[in-house]
């Protein structure tokens, strides 16, 4: 799948610690804020917006592939600890105001099952579901989280090419795309890497480790300033040292270059603050998003049966609560998945009553009850519109009741604030077809591949419109809506275009 090595040629913080690809360089250095530690150096040769693009060629990829996941509720969760870390990188000074401006700063999930999350050109970054599965709290989600955005701000994917100043940004993005095509296939992956690539890499190795030494310190900076505890960095390298001996496959030994785990624990080890404890907190709301990425990396129709049969109650009778909350919301997702409604409803009924005094998992408790109602085919309870988990499962089931004018009411009104919200486009897009509006329907559908990057597409869709705009009596014409459409086909032309002359 397309996201599995996503880690080994960009930066990552994974359970195989392979090393990054060359990459694009900056035009103007990030100066350090005060206390910060000063720049590696910098041999800079790209800008920003050279970086950006070929981050969104990259991304433009990652969204076409089926194993990337737009679910509201891990978004929304990943989102939370995400959006603290930026704002401590913003007042340390760690993002300059062009790299603010251009950069993408968004988190991009895939349903992998390897503990991995790695940065991308153009601020984008990736994480696999098996991380948060094998993630204990929040503090240790921050904690890779806040190494791969230290990857991004101290510019390690452009100061790399300082050492191969010939490297052309579009040959960068395609040795990137062909590794992430090749995820599947080891032997194409080495084939690509042929004619001198290998070796461009090896020569980067010895910077790399510098890097890896520095996103540690300046993502524990960045980590405790946005208030998390600072033991979640520490808990976390003992959770890749352990599951190192466990994934290692050896693809691509050539390209082991970050410092040895225990090195870095060690260092992480001596900045704790006298005194702290060793131990992360584990809360209900943490125990059940764990449990969903669990489920929805598609772990196999055996490992669903197993996650279902956890949840039986004579199972967890002495389980402690946190625990139980995982068990049970996994169990009534993956019989949910399974189509065993019965033990769905069930599992989701006792997760209900575990977590009622805690606010955050009640939630979410609620959350998966109108998920399982859903899929079962049954009355879905009135949700409050708290966020986007809450309009997506309400806009389902309203379309699906046949009251898909309320669902694009409320699609609308959110993407008025949100209008690079692809997911609530395509919603919208079903919701204005079930409604017999066909022109809203393509233009939402052309919004959706705009947000993802997918002009050519757009284009496509945008062009429809304008043939049905053609077809359609001038009595039954939607003007305002036919204006927009003209509009928006020229402003995606010129996108287009830009992007063509990418290639």
């Amino acid at each position: 799948m397309l996201l599995l090595l996503a880690g080994t040629f960009v930066f990552a913080v994974s359970a195989q610690e392979l090393s990054p690809t060359a990459q694009v360089a900056p035009s103007v250095p990030v100066r350090p804020s005060a206390g910060q530690l000063p720049a590696l150096g910098d041999g800079s040769e790209l800008g920003a917006a050279a970086e950006r693009r070929i981050g969104d060629r990259i991304a433009r990829e990652i969204y076409r592939d089926p194993d990337y996941l737009d679910d509201p509720v891990l978004v929304e969760y990943v989102d939370g600890v995400w959006k603290p870390l930026l704002a401590a990188a913003r007042s340390r000074g760690d993002i300059s105001a062009e790299l603010e401006e251009r950069f993408a700063w968004e988190v991009v999930l895939g349903r992998d099952r390897s503990i991995n999350a790695f940065a991308l050109p153009g601020g984008y970054l990736g994480v696999h579901l098996g991380l948060i599965a094998v993630v204990s709290s929040r503090d240790e989600l921050a904690s890779v989280l806040a190494h791969e955005l230290s990857h991004v701000t101290q510019r390690h994917i452009s100061r790399l090419t300082s050492k191969q100043s010939e490297q052309r940004p579009w040959l960068i993005g395609a040795m990137i795309l062909g590794a992430l095509a090749a995820s599947k296939s080891p032997d194409a992956a080495n084939a690509l890497l042929a004619g001198g690539q290998a070796v461009a890499i090896q020569n980067q190795l010895n910077f790399s480790r510098d890097m890896e030494r520095e996103a540690d310190r300046v993502g524990f900076g960045v980590m405790t300033q946005a208030g998390f505890a600072p033991q979640g960095f520490v808990s976390m390298f003992d959770k890749l040292q352990q599951a190192s001996r466990l994934n290692d496959n050896g693809s691509f030994p050539y390209l082991r270059g970050h410092p040895l785990t225990s090195e870095r624990i060690a260092d992480m080890q001596s900045r704790q603050p006298a005194g702290v404890a060793g131990v992360v907190e584990i809360t209900l709301e943490h125990a059940m998003v764990s449990a969903r990425a669990r489920v929805l990396s598609n772990p196999g129709v055996d490992i669903l049966r197993q996650l279902v049969a956890d949840a039986a109650p004579e199972l967890i009778i002495d389980v402690f609560s946190v625990r139980q909350a995982g068990v049970l919301y996994a169990g009534a997702l993956a019989a949910a998945k399974l189509r065993e409604f019965p033990a769905a409803r069930n599992a989701a009924n006792r997760l209900n009553g575990l977590v009622r005094a805690a606010p955050a998992a009640q939630r979410l408790a609620t959350l998966l009850t109108a998920e399982v109602a859903q899929q079962a085919g049954d009355p879905v309870p009135d949700l409050k519109p708290l966020g986007r988990p809450e309009l997506f499962l309400s806009a389902q089931s309203q379309i699906g009741r046949g009251n898909a004018a309320q669902a694009a009411q409320s699609l609308s009104a959110w993407l008025a604030t949100h209008p690079r919200d692809a997911g609530a486009w395509q919603l919208l897009s079903v919701a204005s077809a079930a409604q017999g509006q066909a022109l809203r329907a393509i233009r939402a559908d052309a919004e959706a591949r705009v947000a993802q990057l997918d002009f050519a597409g757009a284009l496509e869709r945008f062009k429809a419109a304008q043939i049905l705009l053609r077809n359609t009596q001038s009595a039954g014409l939607d003007h305002i809506e036919a204006s927009i459409i003209d509009t928006r086909t020229r402003a995606v032309q010129l996108l287009f275009r830009e992007q063509s002359l990418e290639r």
